[in-house]
């Protein structure tokens, strides 16, 4: 997490708005660091550190999850590696929601604002933030895009995680699911390799099935391996790209809105 995984919230942009411009005004720098990189530390000094973190990200989550509620809007975060088809399908997904819903989209890259300008083409609105060496976004960086989103009571806000297995699974951003998306293009171990994240999730989406003729994984064995880890995870297979399994999806997420 990060007390060692390089984050560095000092590069944290939104839509290139330094962190230091951010809504809230009061002390939230839980993201920093109070140790030089490369010095070692005892292990009691790192689960201090570790558990500091988590509790500061974990107030503001609540905050988040209180708004969201408040405010009648159903928030996902959307968790993978990278290259698993999340942009692709979030923009296929919101082509088909937006006519008949309102929908805000966060985007987070470490660089580019490839994503959400893929997004907004679908019409749909969407900020970008940028991580900079960071690997994942935490709850204070939602809390303060949302506060420019400003997304409609009763909307869906789809928060689109940096590509990363690891230490998203740690982070609570105040969302009311994490939906884990796992390509065929993956291995079907990567349940088992990632446990925490997929322990984490409510829905995993098996993505690109239409590869898999031309690919060699085992969906059997991919789901088994998920619900090893994670007894009451929900799976969806689709393909973003020819539609199929997207009418599934689209009920889900109809089914979470009605919960």
């Amino acid at each position: 997490m990060c007390s060692t995984c390089g984050c560095a919230s000092g590069e944290t942009r939104i839509e290139g708005v330094s962190n230091e411009h951010s809504h809230h005004s009061h002390d939230t720098s839980y993201h920093s660091h109070e140790y030089s990189h490369g010095l070692p530390f005892a292990p009691r000094r790192l689960i201090d550190i570790e558990m500091d973190v988590l509790a500061k990200n974990n107030h503001i989550a609540a905050h988040n999850r209180e708004h969201f509620a408040q405010a009648s809007i159903l928030a996902l975060n959307l968790v993978s590696s990278p290259g698993s088809g999340k942009t692709t399908l979030l923009t296929h997904t919101l082509t088909r929601l937006a006519p008949h819903s309102d929908c805000a989209v966060v985007e987070g890259d470490q660089q580019t604002t490839n994503d959400a300008d893929r997004i907004r083409a679908t019409g749909v609105p969407a900020i970008q933030v940028n991580t900079g060496k960071g690997c994942h976004l935490d709850a204070q960086m939602v809390h303060d895009a949302v506060h420019q989103l400003a997304p409609k009571n009763n909307s869906l806000l789809f928060i689109e995680n940096v590509g990363n297995l690891v230490c998203p699974a740690s982070f609570d951003l105040g969302e009311r699911h994490k939906v884990a998306v796992l390509s065929v293009t993956e291995g079907e171990d990567k349940p088992l390799k990632y446990p925490h994240m997929f322990a984490a999730s409510r829905l995993m989406i098996l993505n690109k099935i239409d590869l898999l003729p031309y690919v060699t994984f085992d969906v059997d064995t991919c789901i088994a391996n998920a619900q090893q880890v994670n007894s009451e995870i929900e799976v969806i297979q689709l393909s973003a790209t020819t539609g199929e399994g997207m009418d599934q999806w689209l009920a889900w997420l109809e089914q979470q809105r009605c919960a």
